[in-house]
């Protein structure tokens, strides 16, 4: 897709997200809170990333994961932005900058993939089927 193709189809801060590696801001973004079953996303490429029921609060103000749905729709990079050093994950079709994962999660894996509600788009349970998602609503069942 286009660079003028994507201004036209994301809101700027989606854009300013998942284009030029930004980040939205804690607590204050659509899906840090959201309990709803169902899975995210990306916003860009609507690539599987996540499961709700992977989902968990970490008091961070941004939608916090325990893994991934389809581990091969995400890339890691190194990010030494911000003088320290971190892993940047990004969506694999679309080359969105999601956010990241930290070594600080829950057992049995302890990783933390914090990822920013404006890279993502929420496809309730009950619109698996009609959206083009019909093979993962064998996970709410």
């Amino acid at each position: 897709m286009s660079e003028a193709e994507l201004s036209q189809k994301l809101t700027s801060l989606q854009y300013e997200v998942t284009q030029k590696n930004g980040t939205e801001r804690a607590f204050d973004n659509e899906y840090w809170n959201n309990k709803t079953d169902g899975i995210y996303v990306d916003v860009v490429s609507g690539e599987p990333l996540f499961s709700s029921l992977d989902k968990y609060d970490s008091g961070t103000g941004w939608p916090s994961f325990k893994r991934l749905l389809e581990p091969d729709h995400v890339i890691e990079v190194e990010d030494k932005s911000l003088f320290m050093k971190r892993t940047e994950v990004r969506s694999k079709y679309a080359d969105s900058h999601l956010g990241h994962v930290f070594p600080d999660g829950p057992e049995p894996r302890g990783l933390r993939f914090c990822i920013n509600s404006a890279a993502l788009l929420f496809i309730p349970k009950e619109d698996l089927e009609k959206e083009g998602y019909s093979g993962y609503k064998k996970l709410f069942e």
